[in-house]
Formats: C-alpha cells, structure tokens, sequence
C-alpha cells in the first residue's frame, strides 16, 4: 500500500512539472543559446531561490559572476531574466540595439492596477503611446525654458528646507535631514505637477498614499509568481493594494478635476496669455487634460485613472530618487570635510566674481538671497562631487528591468522576445577595470585632464556610468535631476557647515527601500557658515 502511495504521488509530481514546463515553454522556441546560469526547474525557477532570497540579488549576481561571466540568466519561476554587468556590453544593447531592447516586460497584476493598465511612461510598451507621452512629458515639463519657469518654486522650496532644518537644528541640536529632504522635493514635485501651492495637509495626505504604494510595493510582487490566482490565496494583500489605489483617488481627483475646471476658464488665447505673463503657472496635469492618445488608442483622451497614474508616476520619479542622491551628497561631505571646504571655497569664489562684477555688497544669504541657478555652471567641483556621488552611490542600483521586442543575439548568446533585461548599475560604477580605486570618494576623477569629455552620463558615446540608463529609455528626468542636486546642495553648503554629531561616525552601509538608503539616516549639525557676504536675491 505504501509502495503504490509513493508511486502514485510521483507520478502525480511528475505530471506537474511537465505541465508546468509545457506551459511555460509554449510560444516560446528559441533559437539559439541563452546566457549561462544555475540550474533551474519549473514553477520555482532557479534551485538557488529554495535558499536564497531575492533581497540578496546583487551579492548573487558577483558571485555568479565569476562563474558565468558579465551576462547571465535568472530564472524566477517560468520567465527568463538576463542580467548583464558589462559596460560594452550595455553600450551594444541599450545604444547599439536600442530599438530591440527598448520594450518593458509584462506589467504584474499590481501594475497593471497602478499604472491603469501600463498607460504611464515607465511601463508602456515601446511604441506610439510611451512616445506620445514621454515627449508630452519632455516638450511641455521638462524642456528648458519651461525648467526656468520654476525657478521662483526652487527658490520657495528652499527657503522651507532651510528654515525647517534651522528650527530642528536650535531645537534638537541635530538634524535627521532624510525626511526634510524628501518634503522638500516632494513639495517641488507637486508644485510641478499641478501648478498651485498646496495647503501643507493636503501635501501630507498625497505625500502618505504615495509613501504607502512605495513602501508596501514589493508585499505586491506574490502576483507576479501567481498571476492568476493569487489575488485569490492572498485575498487581504489585494484587498490592501486596491485600497491603495482608492486612497490615490481619493485624494488626486478634486485636485485633477478643479485644475480642470480652472483650465477650461481660461481657454484658447487668454490661457495663453496667463501663462505668458506668469499669472497662471502651466502644470503637468494640464498638458494631460488636453492630450489626445494615437489612433491605436482610439484617439481619445486620458482617462481619470490614467491621469492618476501619470501623476503618480512624476511625483514617485522625481522626490525619492533625488532626495536619495542628495542624502548621499551631504554624508559624503559630512564625512570628508576636506571635500566640503573644497566645495564651499569655489562656492565663495563664484559670489566673490558675482560681487566684483556688480560692483557692490552681496546680500546676506540670510535675506532670502541664493546661488543662481546660472551661476552653477561655473562650479565644476560641485559637479565634480555630484557626479561621484551618483556613480558610487547611485539611487537605483538597477534601471527598470527591459524587454526585447524580438529575439536578438549578443555576446554569442540568444535573448528571447519578451525576456526581461537587467542592467546592473552599480556594478558599473565600481569596475576596477574602468574607474581607479572605485569604492574610494573621490570628486577629483572628474576634474582630472579629458575625464570631464570622457564621462558621458547618457552613455551615447559609452556607458561608464548609468545612473538615469540609457538608450531609448533612458530617464527623462536626468537634465531636471542635476539642476536640483546642484542647486539645492550649493545652497546648503553655503549657508551651513555640516558636522557629525559628537561621538557619531557616518555609516555608509546601503539599504534597499524603493531607492538604496542609508541603513542609518544621516544625523548632523548644522553651523551657520561665516561670511563676509551672500548670494543677492536671485529674483532682483
């Protein structure tokens, strides 16, 4: 009875695993070698997930490395992942091939609730919709001039984080900066979006849906492994993101619907004029109001829940990433002081020309008067240490994972169509093959004779360091994402001087969140810098 019991169960297994594998390999011929890998079974994918997890992706991916080599396939349940770490080889898929590798995976069940059924610019396939949003996106947000029409909103962004880390700093004697930072991009980001200066509770109540999407995201990745019936088994964590979603509504609809409102008042030629004359403040919500999709989209307009998505997707890509890097920026300052007066000396030296060119005194800082945002184009130190900072500590240490429209071979090796690609960022950016003692803080790299040509950080010419990607897809937001790094850590270097607490040191240990944070938040001192003169009124 217990011999037939034993064959009977597996025979049972057996007929599983070739369902399974039928199932996952259906559609999918391949036609030639896929990068080498460990060894995998259906359903669960690589044997190694029985005692790893995929938090530990990237020592995973070093220790593969030297077995495998620069291109490797992970397999998570049926799906093939490539992931490549070779600079060259980056270059090839993302630039040289970069039509083919431009597409997204298939977005999760939880994506597809997020995103309205991929319809924001991180997650559309690559096609008509993804171009006609992202250059919606570029032509109406980011371009250059409509950049500058913020300026008065970073100069109001930073006049809050200054006086909020002042208080906190007289108050307590030492400042947790991550949380100010965060507001403050996220008040800037808002402003951006919908075009008004928000009450602060309302900024609050979108600040905590949105904290509540990225924080609980990954508890949403059991529907990418069981996609058809894990809304099912895990009835209470679908429950959770549907109400996520609600709150979204909730919360971005009025704000959507009486922008709208106020648009429609001012329509056509006066419209025009309005925002010519600075009265009315163009927004991202109003360039999505009156776009109209491709004809694969029926020609119509976004839908409310699309609107939703989009607006998420801005606030989510500028505030967390930025007040990542620039957390990163002031622990490496705090814990280098060298490299703060270094930096705060060709700060004083670019108010010093400023001052010999007006011919008058400069203002006090303490008067509302800041760095201009032209005059940081004459600080090649303070980009210099943005740069390091973002290849040593880059937010993201992976781009959002890519997809091939079709099969395509690199490297010896097949990619099937619609495997996911990934790209390993920080592996990159700390190649001793192609950066000198790279796990050392050194800003000078980039300031030493030809390096400044050589380093291009939309990796067009090639790819030394992609903390935005690159190719097709590259982050639309690079250009928006360096003017407020430089702007916001010039001016804080200006008008403080960053300590350590007495008796703590500067812990760098990484941790991996929606961004990779400090483990411990970095906790300062701020002193007010002595000067003889500051910055004047960038609005005078």
């Amino acid at each position: 009875m217990e011999f037939w019991a034993i064959v009977s169960i597996s025979v049972l297994i057996a007929s599983c695993l070739a369902f399974f594998l039928i199932l996952g390999s259906k559609g999918k011929k391949i036609n030639g070698k896929l990068p080498p890998g460990p060894a995998a079974v259906p359903i669960i994918g690589n044997l190694l997930w029985l005692t790893r997890s995929l938090r530990d992706i990237e020592a995973i991916l070093r220790e593969l490395r030297t077995q495998y080599g620069p291109i490797i396939t992970l397999r998570v349940g049926t799906r093939p992942a490539i992931f490549i770490s070779d600079h060259a080889l980056a270059h090839e898929a993302l630039v040289g091939k970069g039509a083919t590798f431009a597409d997204r995976p298939p977005a999760s069940q939880a994506g597809l609730i997020l995103s309205a059924n991929q319809h924001n610019i991180n997650t559309a396939a690559y096609g008509p919709l993804w171009r006609l949003l992202r250059r919606n996106l570029m032509s109406e947000i980011l371009h250059p001039s409509r950049v500058k029409s913020y300026g008065e909103a970073r100069n109001w962004v930073l006049e809050l984080l200054i006086e909020k880390l002042k208080s906190e700093s007289q108050t307590a004697g030492s400042v947790r900066i991550v949380e100010s930072f965060q507001f403050a991009m996220f008040c800037l980001l808002v402003f951006m979006c919908f075009g008004q200066r928000l009450e602060e509770k309302v900024v609050r109540k979108i600040e905590e849906v949105q904290r509540d999407m990225l924080v609980n995201f990954t508890r949403f990745n059991v529907f990418a492994f069981f996609p058809r019936i894990g809304k099912w088994v895990f009835r209470e964590r679908w429950n959770y993101l549907l109400g996520i979603r609600q709150r979204q509504a909730e919360v971005l609809l009025p704000i959507i619907r009486a922008r709208q409102s106020s648009v429609m008042k001012l329509q056509g030629n006066k419209l025009e004029k309005e925002v010519k004359n600075g009265s009315f403040g163009f927004s991202y919500v109003d360039s999505l109001l009156s776009l109209q999709l491709p004809d694969e989209e029926g020609k119509r307009k976004l839908t409310e829940e699309e609107i939703i998505s989009l607006c998420s997707e801005f606030l989510n890509a500028g505030t967390d990433t930025t007040s990542t890097a620039m957390q990163w920026i002031m622990a490496n300052l705090v814990k280098y002081p060298q490299i703060q007066e270094k930096l705060a000396k060709e700060i004083e030296q670019v108010l010093g020309e400023r001052k010999a060119q007006k011919g008058e005194e400069v203002e006090n800082a303490s008067t509302g008067g800041f760095i201009k945002e032209e005059e940081l184009q004459k600080m090649k130190y303070l980009k210099a240490v943005v740069m390091e900072a973002l290849r040593r500590h880059p937010p993201g240490h992976f781009v959002l994972p890519h997809a091939v429209k079709e099969e395509v071979e690199i490297n010896g090796y097949v990619i099937p169509k619609g495997a996911s690609v990934n790209f390993t960022v920080a592996e990159m950016g700390m190649d001793e093959k192609v950066w000198k003692d790279p796990m050392d803080f050194k800003p000078e790299r980039f300031l030493e004779e030809g390096e400044e040509e050589e380093v291009d950080i939309t990796g067009t010419r090639e790819i030394k360091m992609m903390p935005f990607g690159a190719g097709r897809r590259i982050c639309p937001g690079l250009g928006l994402a360096m003017l407020h790094l430089e702007y916001f850590v010039a001016n804080l270097v200006m008008e403080f001087e960053w300590k350590a607490k007495d008796g703590e040191e500067v812990d760098l240990t990484e941790k991996p969140e929606f961004t990779i944070v400090m483990k411990n938040p970095l906790n300062v001192v701020l002193l007010p810098r002595k000067k003889t003169g500051g910055p004047e009124d960038p609005t005078s």
